[in-house]
C-alpha cells in the first residue's frame, strides 16, 4: 500500500505541491488551472477506496498512477 507522504510526493511530481496541513490531513493545490484542491490523509497506509478516489480527482488513471509509483 501507499502512505500519505508517498502519495504527496507522487502528486507533487504532476503539479500538486503541498499547500498546508490541518491535523492529519495534507492539502495539495494544483498550480495550473483549474486550481484543484486535494486532501490526503497523513496515514501510514491510505485505504484502497480513498487512494482510488484521490487518484481519480487528480485526473489520473490507475495505470498512470502505478507508473508514477514505480519511478
Amino acid at each position: 500500500m501507499v502512505s500519505g507522504k508517498q502519495l504527496c510526493k507522487i502528486l507533487g511530481k504532476i503539479g500538486y505541491p503541498i499547500d498546508h496541513q490541518t491535523g492529519s490531513h495534507i492539502i495539495l493545490r494544483n498550480e495550473n488551472p483549474p486550481h484543484r484542491r486535494l486532501t490526503v490523509p497523513n496515514h501510514k497506509e491510505v485505504a484502497k477506496g480513498t487512494l482510488k478516489a484521490i487518484v481519480r480527482q487528480a485526473g489520473l488513471t490507475v495505470g498512470e498512477f502505478r507508473e508514477l509509483l514505480q519511478k
